[in-house]
């Protein structure tokens, strides 16, 4: 009996026989249904000590060709462990992960808490949260850290990891470990990835054929808890207690056995869970019918996953050999890589099988530099399909093997491959582009109504890989990379073509609008993309030569939207001797949209040219007659003109879907990339245009030129009241174009100036905490503010009482700073800063004269001063208040 022979005579065996894997595999059809899905259950401990023994012991004798002890000890007395310098240590759901906010080089670069505690960053700024779970440490990624790289246990240059990383392993056991990794992988490969109606290969029959089956019952994110109990008290008729039981089994491993008998009698309770979980609403439970056989191979195929990494963790050899049999292409063409039929798997396993999957890529494929490449580049070019999966699965990303592109897309060198060598930007869009073109419309632009929420939040999940790509930009351009960002960025433009003009609207008259049209999802996608065009205008202004292609580009994808800025023919407009050759549009009339990415980018491109001093070089790439700088101007013009009439409650009939998006036009989750960049190209069109034909436009899309040229009046006091708050918001945009200038390129301004000016308002408003200090800063890409680098120079600390919580101060010095007319400032916040510097005047003013007014006599010469005092403060606010 084979199951009686010691582990040396089955070595010897297998290395005797004509077929090595035919007599290995033989011998797993005979031994694992013998361990494994038994009529009586073992207990896990006698169960693994028979898979020791009878399983694994013997495979490893027959690598060694020796007792394992003794083969181990020699291969590790020449080879260093393969996790000598990096961790790479798998974190749990829950478990605390610690990033440096000084030395990361981006924040999905983590620590576990050893290395941490064991790091140069301990004290440093950090911060500390929990994972998800699926990712691994980052301690020896010298890509991943500024600084510090590693802690003092994976410090190359300390006594533990002294040794050599160079592998020395004898010829034979390279041979037999080819072998065995080879044969084992793709083993476990075939058993993961088994379809019920598959049948064993002739090695793994059973000697004896039982004519006995599991029904299978896997795990889902659609039905409750109660539901699955239910479902099983009723379609198997198990007590409460025992479905309890099954249900939690099966939340936790992804899968369990709730049945076992004949093929008849599986199949029927099958068919009875299938039809007591359908739902009107709600697909059906997936339960699957497999013989005992293949559930026993399948259960050793995920032991066989640890053991893997067992032997990994012995020595770089053994990691390179597993990673050379994982990727090697098969032998037939038609067939993929070991690792590439895992992956697209991947949604079809259940989570137990998954994790073993995930944590053998961790410890094998991306700790070595050039695997994690090739791993990466395999990655590309299945990602359209994997994230197709991901969409249709109904599992969380962090058991999805799509969560692992932020473990091969943030490493700097790594991306640049990719984009050279895999057009990895362009496949990302690509593939969102596929996603969502069932939302577009007839022409050719997003439209949201009626979507699915939960596809189209799995849909954004793929921007998180686009950010993962751009977060690192180049400091040297090759060619190749210039090329194949550029083909990215023209497919980006392409994307943003059908958001440029989504979703108008057009304003109600007479009757209230019925039903409230869709605007989440639409600024969804704009909070998506934010800090994604930052990025894209960093990359491209580290370049010159790309950021003048760039705008080309740009320049060239707005002039040929669909979504045309005139509908109509141009006209004359005339006031004070100026003649204005333009297009009749009015806001209160004609279909407006609030996105308008393409415009906003462009704008943010101009600025860079300004900024790097390329704006010289432009007419080499763009002709000057087809920057006309009114249509430039014209979008963003209109945009703003329908906040100004929301505001002015013209367009209240339209309900609360509109006030909520010119809300978030100016909130600080949009205003960078939306309200800011419009008020930019306006003052980019202000500069480049005559003042006096820019003024006329303003008029004309405010509506209120014929006021202003003395040709329209109306008794009508709600029509007056709007063109009073026309009015005012219009000379408010003008002192906006004029004034605001603390943006790096418009003006010599560092991006620490721009915060330091954005404290110095909020704190005018009132004295306010830290936390609310960062709500009301814009993050950028990092998730940074800039905050702590500023709030000492602009502020002081106030100590907090014994209860509530400390406050910071505007200093004095810092509120010659203040504007009234601070372009970030809401309604409320306007006027609230501006009675917080009455009072602070006021307050001034009273103990000056208190100061003074020491002596008696001079009491009625206080009180005149306070009155002149108050009538100057009071005077010029007359025109703030109403603004």
């Amino acid at each position: 009996m084979a199951e009686s022979l010691s582990a040396a005579q089955l070595s010897t065996k297998w290395q005797e026989a004509s077929n090595r894997g035919s007599a290995i595999l033989r011998y797993l059809g005979e031994q694992v249904p013998l361990i494994y899905c038994l009529e009586v259950e073992l207990q896990h401990a006698e169960e693994e000590l028979k898979v020791e023994q009878r399983l694994l012991y013997p495979l490893e004798y027959f690598l060694f060709g020796e007792e394992p002890c003794v083969g181990l000890e020699k291969l590790q007395r020449y080879n260093s462990s393969s996790s000598a310098q990096q961790c790479g240590r798998v974190f749990k759901e829950g478990e605390t992960v610690y990033s440096c906010r000084d030395c990361a080089i981006d924040p999905t670069c983590v620590l576990c808490i050893e290395c941490f505690q064991k790091s140069v960053h301990k004290s440093h700024r950090y911060k500390m949260h929990a994972s998800s779970g699926g990712g691994f440490c980052d301690c020896g990624d010298v890509e991943a850290w500024k600084t510090g790289p590693c802690c003092s246990q994976h410090d190359p240059g300390t006594e533990a990891t002294m040794e050599t990383d160079e592998c020395v392993m004898d010829p034979g056991l390279q041979e037999r470990a080819q072998m065995l990794f080879h044969l084992l992988l793709q083993y476990t490969t075939d058993m993961l990835i088994w379809e019920e109606n598959n049948d064993l290969s002739e090695e793994l029959k059973p000697k004896v054929k039982e004519d006995s089956y599991f029904c299978i019952l896997y795990n889902d994110e659609h039905h409750s808890y109660d539901h699955v109990i239910y479902t099983l008290q009723r379609a198997i008729a198990c007590d409460q207690n025992q479905a309890q039981v099954y249900t939690a089994l099966i939340d936790k491993e992804g899968r369990r056995a709730v049945k076992r008998g004949t093929l008849r009698t599986c199949q029927q309770a099958k068919d009875n869970i299938r039809r007591n979980s359908e739902h009107i609403i709600q697909k059906p439970l997936r339960v699957e019918v497999l013989h005992t056989a293949v559930m026993a191979h399948q259960t050793f195929a995920l032991r066989l996953g640890a053991w893997f990494q067992k032997i990994i963790g012995y020595s770089v050899g053994f990691r390179d050999v597993f990673c050379q049999m994982a990727l090697e292409p098969a032998s037939d063409n038609d067939k993929l890589s070991l690792i590439s039929r895992l992956m697209l798997h991947d949604a079809k396993l259940y989570k137990g099988a998954r994790k073993v999957v995930h944590e053998l890529i961790f410890c094998s494929l991306l700790m070595d530099t050039e695997y994690k490449r090739q791993f990466a580049m395999k990655f590309t070019e299945h990602y359209k399909q994997l994230q197709e999966d991901f969409i249709s699965d109904d599992h969380q990303r962090n058991i999805s093997i799509t969560a692992l592109s932020v473990q091969i897309f943030t490493v700097p060198t790594l991306a640049r491959q990719l984009i050279e060598e895999g057009t990895v930007i362009k496949v990302i869009i690509d593939t969102v582009m596929d996603m969502m073109r069932e939302h577009l419309d007839n022409n050719h632009r997003f439209h949201f109504q009626g979507h699915n929420p939960d596809k189209f939040f799995r849909v954004q999940v793929i921007f998180h890989d686009l950010r993962y790509i751009l977060i690192s930009k180049p400091s040297i351009w090759t060619e190749a990379l210039r090329v194949k960002f550029l083909e990215g960025f023209r497919v980006f433009l392409h994307f943003l073509g059908c958001m440029q003009g989504m979703e108008e609207v057009k304003r109600q008259f007479g009757q209230h609008v019925e039903v409230e049209p869709e605007w989440e999802a639409g600024f969804t996608l704009q909070m998506q993309l934010r800090h994604i065009l930052a990025m894209f205008q960093d990359w491209c202004s580290s370049d010159e030569r790309v950021l003048l292609l760039a705008f080309q580009e740009c320049h060239r994808a707005l002039m040929s939207c669909t979504n045309q800025p005139f509908r109509s023919e141009p006209k004359d407009s005339y006031m004070c001797k100026q003649i204005l050759h333009a297009r009749p549009y009015k806001v209160s009339q004609e279909p407006v949209s609030i996105h308008l990415p393409i415009s906003r980018l462009l704008a943010g491109l101009y600025v860079l040219l300004c900024q790097t001093g390329a704006i010289q070089y432009l007419p080499d790439f763009v002709d000057p007659a087809q920057l006309n700088f009114t249509e430039l101007a014209e979008q963003p013009l209109r945009c703003i003109v329908l906040a100004a009439q929301v505001c002015a409650d013209m367009w209240r009939r339209n309900g609360l879907s509109l006030v909520s998006q010119v809300y978030y036009y100016q909130d600080v989750k949009c205003r960078d990339e939306m309200f800011d960049k419009d008020v930019i190209m306006l003052q980019i069109a202000a500069s480049k245009m005559d003042p006096n034909h820019f003024l006329m436009l303003v008029l004309l899309r405010f509506e209120l030129f014929d006021i202003f040229n003395g040709n329209c009046s109306s008794k009508d006091q709600e029509v007056l009241k709007q063109w009073n708050r026309l009015t005012e918001e219009m000379l408010y945009l003008l002192i906006i174009i004029v004034g605001e200038r603390y943006v790096p390129g418009i003006s010599n301004v560092t991006k620490e100036d721009v915060i330091m000016r954005e404290v110095i308002h909020l704190l005018c408003i009132e004295p306010m905490a830290h936390s609310t200090l960062i709500k009301s800063l814009p993050e950028n890409e990092n998730h940074e503010t800039g905050l702590e680098t500023v709030i000492a120079k602009v502020a002081n600390f106030k100590k907090p009482g014994v209860s509530g919580h400390g406050l910071y101060n505007v200093k004095k010095e810092c509120l010659k700073e203040f504007n009234p007319f601070f372009y970030h400032y809401s309604r409320p916040q306007h006027s609230k800063a501006e009675e917080a510097q009455k009072e602070r005047r006021s307050q001034e003013s009273s103990e000056k004269g208190t100061a003074i007014g020491d002596q008696p006599n001079n009491k009625s010469a206080k009180q005149n001063s306070q009155t002149k005092q108050s009538n100057k403060t009071n005077q010029p606010n007359k025109t703030k208040q109403k603004n």
